[in-house]
């Protein structure tokens, strides 16, 4: 099996960030998971969506050591399919049941993929990233940002890609 594992929360599965992810994936022969095909509900206090998708889809993300996670960057923030996503790992923090699940997470090395019409990732974007990795006991594994500004279309970022890439063969 793959120690690593692909995650995409985007509007448009096509757009920058999926042939971003798509090229990672190919290069790295791993799956991606697109949250926007799975039925996962907004975080609930009283956990009244336990038979959605989300459950089933982070026991099998657990399986894996190295997850990336790509999202467009909306407004200084992830997209509101990985926001969705991540609010649901309060689930595994605050429900007796699935603590032990959530703990899980502790030691996974978490990696961020992003595109953007800036050159660089904004702090507050990158953040909220490695600050949950950080309180959920997960280590950052990098980051890479394709700025889509000029073209208005992915391109691959050269030899940041290789360096990334090489992050997960060692």
């Amino acid at each position: 099996m793959n120690k690593t594992i692909a995650i995409i929360g985007s509007s448009r599965r096509n757009g920058n960030t999926g042939k971003l992810i798509d090229t990672i994936a190919s290069k790295l022969a791993i799956e991606v998971i697109d949250l926007a095909d799975l039925n996962i509900s907004t975080y609930d206090y009283e956990h009244g969506n336990m038979n959605d998708d989300f459950l089933p889809t982070i026991k099998y993300i657990l399986t894996h050591d190295n997850i990336i996670f790509a999202s467009p960057v909306y407004w200084y923030a992830m997209s509101a399919q990985m926001k969705t996503f991540f609010d649901r790992i309060t689930d595994l923090l605050s429900v007796d049941e699935l603590k032990s699940l959530g703990r899980k997470l502790r030691g996974k090395v978490g990696f961020v993929v992003s595109t953007s019409m800036h050159e660089q990732i904004d702090d507050s974007f990158i953040n909220s990233f490695t600050d949950t990795f950080h309180y959920l006991g997960m280590n950052y594994g990098g980051a890479i940002h394709s700025n889509c500004k000029d073209t208005n279309e992915f391109s691959e970022p050269g030899t940041e890609i290789s360096t990334f890439i090489e992050k997960f063969r060692n």
